[in-house]
């Protein structure tokens, strides 16, 4: 059979091991993986020796084009999907936020209809609940049937549902195959220590940590995680930064129940002293960058499988809006970007020796595509899977620099941070659409993913196909 493409000589990094073999795609698909695969019958032949050969990373958490703070998040689906591909990102779930008296097959429509003209890269959703009132939550069965099995509830922000709505929907999705994401920070605590500071005159950045230290995060963790083991409901907790809700989490998980954790790199890289420096406010994100502590935590349990999910949580905003809080913390809108720099920070560290190139390769990709439903399309290289593929160069050596990313955004809290290896080439379905630091792709190219129902019973994700 003839070969459209054919990956030669290079190591294939799984989330369970590492081997010598060449990878030969038809089409959009892997159709073989072998060692010696004959070059003769491939159309194109792409010398991997001296490199890894990966699954393309699935970001699990990004607000493209996002109302927030004031203004909309500088990124959209095709600057974001753009700085996505450079960075060895293949797939992106977006954060849809439903509107009051809107239907969730209505807002997955709605969002649709601006990301399919831009994408660059494949994408899929999660859809953030505002109302489930008036048969509203009826609706969350059909969202499953198109195709976004996943919600997200925030505990936070004029939005956020209350403890009862959250109940309800964690208790609707075991019936249904969905699964219910969190965002857990003390919404009366968080509001009452920020009339505290601003009271006092206290409007740095580093009072927007203050007035959510790590308690009222940790204190939420808890408490969403009771609710989901009373009902043994499946429970996602996203951007997980501290101790306290890292402990929990271990603590349900080695009880059986099935909770997952995401944390993001900004969480295992910076520690709240960024919020000490004169451009503390660029860092300003929710949850905040914690204490050593914290992010020590983290890394423990992202070794010890605890962690089962590293994503961006990306949000950027220029610098001239992050200015807006110079002297008020409140008036900073919340995120950071990332997109573009989650896989080679994370494969930087695996090179480094912190943790293995199989655990990135894990949490950055078939993790995410086992718990979201997309375990039949995306994140391995494996026979019948799509060729999102990443050709990794760990001898490289790279020092992260804005003028060297692809998204809108004209600043970024990783800057000057020095990564030991990079991706030298990504790969969507096939097509190549990064390579050397240039962008290749097109928007438009990029599809709608329709992810599986989900259905999660037990912590353990190795056993699942």
């Amino acid at each position: 059979m003839a070969i459209d493409l054919l990956f030669k000589g290079g190591k294939v990094v799984t989330a369970t091991q590492t081997f010598k073999a060449d990878v030969a795609v038809k089409g959009e698909r892997i159709t073989e993986i072998g060692l010696n695969i004959k070059p003769d019958s491939a159309t194109r032949v792409v010398d991997c020796r001296g490199k890894l050969v990966l699954p393309g990373a699935i970001d699990a958490h990004t607000h493209l084009a996002m109302p927030f703070g004031g203004t909309i998040s500088a990124d959209d689906y095709e600057t974001g999907t753009r700085a996505a591909a450079c960075g060895g990102t293949t797939t992106v779930f977006d954060f849809i936020l439903q509107d009051f008296g809107e239907s969730f097959p209505d807002s997955i429509k709605r969002r649709d209809a601006i990301a399919a003209p831009q994408a660059v890269v494949d994408y899929s959703f999660h859809i953030g609940v505002k109302d489930v009132a008036n048969g509203l939550i009826d609706t969350m069965e059909d969202a499953v049937k198109m195709g976004v099995p996943s919600f997200k509830v925030f505990m936070v922000y004029d939005f956020g549902v209350t403890d009862g709505v959250f109940y309800q929907v964690l208790e609707r999705s075991k019936n249904i195959g969905a699964l219910i994401a969190v965002h857990a920070e003390n919404n009366e605590m968080v509001n009452m220590l920020t009339s505290k500071y601003l009271s006092e005159k206290k409007t740095s950045a580093w009072y927007h940590y203050m007035s959510r230290p790590e308690f009222v995060e940790g204190e939420a963790d808890v408490r969403a995680i009771q609710w989901a083991t009373s009902l043994n409901a499946p429970l996602y907790i996203v951007h997980l930064a501290n101790a306290q809700g890292m402990k929990a989490v271990t603590k349900a998980r080695d009880k059986g129940y099935p909770i997952f954790a995401e944390t993001c790199p900004q969480y295992l890289h910076f520690t709240n002293d960024v919020y000490k420096r004169p451009d503390g406010r660029n860092f300003v994100c929710s949850p905040p960058m914690k204490g050593k502590e914290s992010r020590d935590a983290l890394w423990e349990g992202l070794k010890r499988g605890d962690i089962a999910v590293v994503a961006t949580d990306h949000c950027p905003f220029k610098k001239s809006e992050k200015n807006w809080g110079k002297n008020d913390f409140t008036k900073i809108p919340n995120g950071c970007a990332g997109i573009e720099n989650m896989y080679p920070y994370m494969l930087s560290e695996a090179n480094k020796g912190r943790i293995s190139f199989n655990k990135v390769v894990e949490t950055c990709s078939t993790n995410t595509a086992k718990i979201f439903g997309l375990n039949d399309r995306k994140g391995a290289i494996e026979v019948g899977r799509d060729a999102d593929i990443v050709v990794y160069d760990p001898k490289a050596n790279v020092t992260i620099e804005n003028k060297k990313m692809h998204g809108a955004t004209d600043h970024t809290i990783w800057e000057g941070v020095k990564l030991k290896g990079y991706p030298q080439a990504t790969y969507s379905r096939g097509a190549l659409v990064c390579e050397n630091g240039k962008f290749l792709g097109k928007k438009g190219t990029g599809r709608f993913v329709k992810c599986n129902p989900i259905k999660l019973t037990s912590p353990d994700l190795n056993n699942m196909k």
